[in-house]
């Protein structure tokens, strides 16, 4: 009898943060902005990072990024090592691997909605009748097939939001990096947009680590992180819900 592959359904990491630092050099003085950082994200999780303003939530998104590299510690992605890459592998790397949906959207005023969604596949050299049809496909999957042809300025919060998701999405990337994605929203809006990004990520088997303080965002979380002056503990879901308020969770008023 053939023995069972006792491994095949162990999940896998993919990202690993190790005894990650972040120092910033002011004048005469040094600013610790991140101290010994620790976590491992699990392939296809839904990760929320909490944290009041000034903890360094930004700070770790960008080394997760490879936007900043830590002053010591490493992040592994699967099997690339970030920190040892040059600024242009790191880039590279980027473009192919992770992708951003931000709080303001970020979308180029000068291109129409389908442009703004084949740059990122520009960037990666796909062009042409591929470009168009993945980021069309993107497009009629957050609701907006009939846009493409508007410009930023003529869609809504909400429409851009969603935009900024599909632009996220269309290279295909293994993980997707979200900074308040709903707080420039009203709160039906941004619990809309988000239930939207949190299922297409779940349909396309993507990991996700989201910054936000929306209390909706939370509770469709895998697993939540608590960021309090530079340093990053999980929090368990019974933990976080036995405070009354979101923003009990976000300033660290966390029990002992």
């Amino acid at each position: 009898m053939t023995s069972p592959n006792l491994t095949r359904d162990l999940p896998t990491t993919l990202l690993e943060l190790r005894d990650l630092s972040k120092v910033y050099q002011e004048g005469q003085q040094t600013r610790a902005v991140l101290s010994d950082v620790n976590a491992q994200i699990l392939l296809g999780e839904f990760v929320v990072l909490l944290g009041p303003s000034g903890s360094g939530k930004s700070t770790l998104l960008n080394l997760i990024s490879g936007i900043d590299v830590p002053s010591s510690g490493q992040v592994k992605f699967d099997s690339a090592d970030l920190t040892s890459m040059s600024e242009r592998n790191r880039t590279l790397f980027r473009r192919k691997n992770i992708g951003f949906v931000f709080q303001f959207f970020n979308l180029l005023p000068t291109l129409t909605v389908l442009e703004n969604l084949r740059l990122p596949l520009e960037l990666n050299g796909i062009t042409g009748k591929i470009a168009q049809s993945r980021a069309a496909d993107l497009l009629e999957a957050v609701g907006l097939a009939d846009r493409g042809r508007s410009f930023p300025d003529r869609l809504s919060g909400g429409e851009q939001q969603r935009v900024a998701i599909a632009r996220a999405l269309v290279h295909d990337p293994t993980l997707v990096l979200a900074d308040e994605p709903t707080g420039n929203l009203d709160a039906d809006t941004g619990a809309q947009v988000m239930g939207l990004l949190d299922a297409l990520v779940r349909q396309r088997g993507k990991t996700m680590v989201v910054v936000t303080h929306s209390a909706d965002v939370v509770d469709l979380a895998d697993r939540l992180f608590l960021m309090r002056e530079g340093t990053l503990r999980e929090v368990l879901k019974d933990e976080a819900a036995s405070l009354s308020t979101i923003s009990e969770r976000v300033t660290g008023v966390m029990p002992s």
